[in-house]
């Protein structure tokens, strides 16, 4: 399988929308994937949104369970690869990242805060 990587910087704008859950090998006995280190296999369902753009949706492989992470925090994504793959008449993309955490906060630009700044002096609203 041919590792295809992604980068992360052009694709905009990404939120999980399915919190982390544990991979199974096999559904029946409900064991769960490991790596060959044996650490257990999440996904994380994550919305890709580029500025105006409709949003994509991707599961993302990661190994052990990416702390922090929750439905509707967003997210920062390192080491992305994409994979191809084909089974019988089916065909798709799957990915894995080395790691998902929580994205920090978007910083506030400056000429809103000294909007909000000037108005707060003033005893009104921005």
């Amino acid at each position: 399988m041919q590792q295809i990587p992604v980068d992360v910087a052009r694709l905009g704008t990404m939120t999980c929308i399915v919190a982390p859950e544990a991979r199974l090998a096999n559904r029946e006995t409900g064991e769960v994937k490991t790596n060959r280190d044996g650490v257990p296999v999440y996904t994380v369902g994550v919305a890709v949104r580029q500025d105006g753009r409709r949003a994509s949706i991707i599961e993302i492989s990661v190994n052990g369970e990416p702390a922090g992470i929750a439905e509707g925090v967003r997210v920062a994504v390192t080491g992305l690869v994409a994979f191809s793959w084909a089974m019988g008449d089916r065909h798709g993309m799957s990915f894995r990242a080395d790691s998902i955490t929580p994205a920090p906060p978007a910083s506030v630009p400056p000429a809103s805060a000294s909007a909000a700044a000037s108005a707060s002096r003033k005893g009104g609203e921005a």
